[in-house]
């Protein structure tokens, strides 16, 4: 795999300081007018079928396709235990995986105190990962740099 290399690690760390520290709108506003950077495989479907679901909801999505997700991940503090297959930013947090759009919305509107949400490896039933099965059950974690909660459970 390629790795990713410095200009594109800059460019979207870029992108994450600008939304984490630009000027917003208040409430569902902001939500449903945010803007996600999206950070992904260019082979990985299931991303593919996520970001569908965030425009379904409103959210406007820029997609980066990367090679080597790894160091982006370190650097936006995404602890190796919660990762996922892609990464995305919105309005300074960290959205990594198949996170629904509802609880990114939530995040948006109450604004708690944390580096973003996480929904670990890539549970059946969530957001882009839809079978014909039965849905894993799955938490999305609020996760800081020392430790994460649970935000919401599907």
């Amino acid at each position: 795999m390629k790795r990713l290399n410095r200009r594109t690690l800059f460019a979207l760390a870029g992108a994450c300081v600008s939304l984490r520290f630009g000027a917003g709108l208040a409430g569902t506003a902001q939500a449903a007018a945010a803007a996600v950077e999206v950070a992904r495989s260019p082979t990985c479907q299931c991303c593919e079928a996520w970001i569908g679901h965030m425009r379904a909801e409103g959210f406007e999505v820029r997609e980066r396709l990367v090679e080597d997700l790894t160091p982006l991940k370190m650097q936006l503090g995404v602890p190796a235990a919660l990762q996922s297959c892609h990464t995305a930013v919105v309005d300074g947090y960290v959205i990594e995986g198949h996170v629904p759009p509802k609880e990114v919305r939530r995040l948006l509107e109450e604004k708690p105190s944390g580096i973003g949400l996480a929904v670990p490896g890539m549970p059946m039933g969530s957001p882009g990962m839809e079978t014909a099965g039965t849905p894993d059950t799955y938490e999305v974690l609020l996760f800081g740099a020392e430790r994460s909660t649970v935000f919401a459970r599907y």
